[in-house]
């Protein structure tokens, strides 16, 4: 029996949450659903929390006593061992050999995803209000008062809706290409119009071994030195030479891919992605719901992919901007423009990422059903969230994934607007 119209506490008390999601898992959910599981449901997951002002930084992945104590660590290692040899794989060079085929995986399931949500744009509308970035999945936007856009408080934060594409469902941000992540892990302010930029997940791909001709990497066969700090090489250019060469035909999972790829590597070219990778898309006989299973295959795959090469890989992210860098280090490049900028000369305030820096979930309110009444600002708390390719194919048929259910707050019927106030 689905819980109506009961108070926030009672909501969150994890004996009656955790007996009403059992029955709306086997409500909404089927058997062929549990392929796209990657982690068991949590007793209870808020939602996402946005910051409170443009002026707060983003909190810490790790806690800072922990990495004081990791600095102090290295440090001391430093100072008992200055010329040394880098063991351990990617800090001396080398690439990590379980990770390969995870890379792979990854750039193949970001391909297909992308490629795909054009199509799932056209089964399930979007739409994106015209003065903030706010996204909604359904045929008739929300009332929820949350714009921040010009001129909100004219419309009383009331969103004005128009028609979304593809980019608005998921955002892959870009950062500068590392020829060398460990001989050159920094990019210079004059380099900034010279570097490519491409999709940080990606970058994050390259780095882990995949090799793609329009972005060469340099690879070693041997591990580095560190002396005082300082990172020193030792392998002759014309063993390197050799390795390109060798490294060329050895990636065989991606040479059908290759052939078809133009310019999907290019920064925010879904439409690019989706002409080139069309062969790779399901043909028009697929269901929609089969289609949206996919998808979510495609991107429980390159979530999860992601998180254990992130585990190796650094990957930063400003503390007050979207700006992400995938490497040992971040750049130099003075390019931010977000609060307390003048006191960093520009520069970025670099700290570890999170999964969702490197790829923009874009999270929505999630609509029980598209074909009722708008969602209703009185009765937002009832409300539920979710990534918005998510809700994207689950309003195309595909079964609720049991990762989100908590945060979809499946197990809650919000009340009617007429009794709303007899809420407590």
């Amino acid at each position: 029996m689905a819980l109506r119209a009961l108070p926030k506490w009672r909501i969150h008390h994890p004996s009656l949450t955790q007996s009403l999601r059992y029955q709306s898992m086997s409500i909404h959910s089927s058997p062929s659903s549990t392929a796209i599981d990657i982690d068991a449901p949590s007793l209870y997951t808020d939602l996402p929390r946005k910051l409170r002002s443009k002026s707060e930084r983003k909190p810490y992945p790790t806690p800072m006593k922990l990495l004081i104590r990791r600095a102090k660590q290295e440090k001391q290692l430093m100072k008992e061992n200055p010329y040394r040899v880098l063991e351990h794989p990617p800090e001396n060079g080398l690439l990590v050999p379980e990770l390969v085929d995870v890379a792979h995986r990854v750039y193949r399931a970001r391909e297909s995803l992308v490629a795909g949500v054009s199509k799932l744009v056209r089964m399930a509308p979007v739409l994106r209000c015209r003065f903030c970035f706010e996204v909604h999945v359904g045929p008739v936007g929300h009332q929820i008062r949350t714009c921040t856009g010009p001129k909100s408080g004219l419309r009383r934060a009331t969103h004005v809706w128009r028609r979304g594409n593809a980019q608005d469902v998921v955002y892959f941000p870009s950062c500068f290409h590392l020829n060398d992540r460990v001989g050159r892990p920094r990019v210079l302010h004059d380099e900034r119009s010279i570097v490519k930029r491409i999709p940080a997940i990606v970058e994050l791909c390259v780095q882990a071994g995949v090799d793609l001709e329009k972005y060469p990497v340099k690879r070693r066969t041997k591990p580095v030195y560190s002396i005082e700090g300082r990172i020193a090489d030792f392998e002759p250019e014309t063993d390197l030479s050799s390795l390109e060469d060798d490294t060329q035909p050895s990636n065989s999972l991606l040479q059908s891919d290759l052939t078809q790829i133009t310019d999907a590597s290019e920064p925010n070219s879904l439409e690019n992605t989706t002409h080139s990778l069309s062969g790779s898309c399901p043909d028009e006989n697929v269901s929609k719901e089969d289609f949206g299973v996919m998808m979510l295959d495609s991107w429980f795959e390159m979530i999860s992919g992601a998180k254990k090469i992130m585990e190796k890989y650094t990957v930063w992210t400003c503390g007050y901007c979207p700006e992400v860098q995938v490497g040992p280090k971040g750049h130099k490049v003075r390019m931010c423009t977000a609060s307390k900028h003048q006191s960093r000369d520009g520069m970025h305030a670099w700290q570890e990422a999170t999964i969702d820096d490197l790829i923009g979930p874009n999270y929505v309110w999630h609509v029980q059903d598209p074909h009722g009444p708008p969602l209703d600002n009185n009765l937002k708390r009832y409300y539920g969230k979710a990534p918005a390719l998510v809700e994207l194919c689950v309003q195309a048929g595909a079964p609720v994934p049991h990762a989100y259910c908590s945060m979809m707050r499946l197990d809650v019927v919000p009340p009617d607007r007429d009794e709303a106030d007899l809420v407590a």
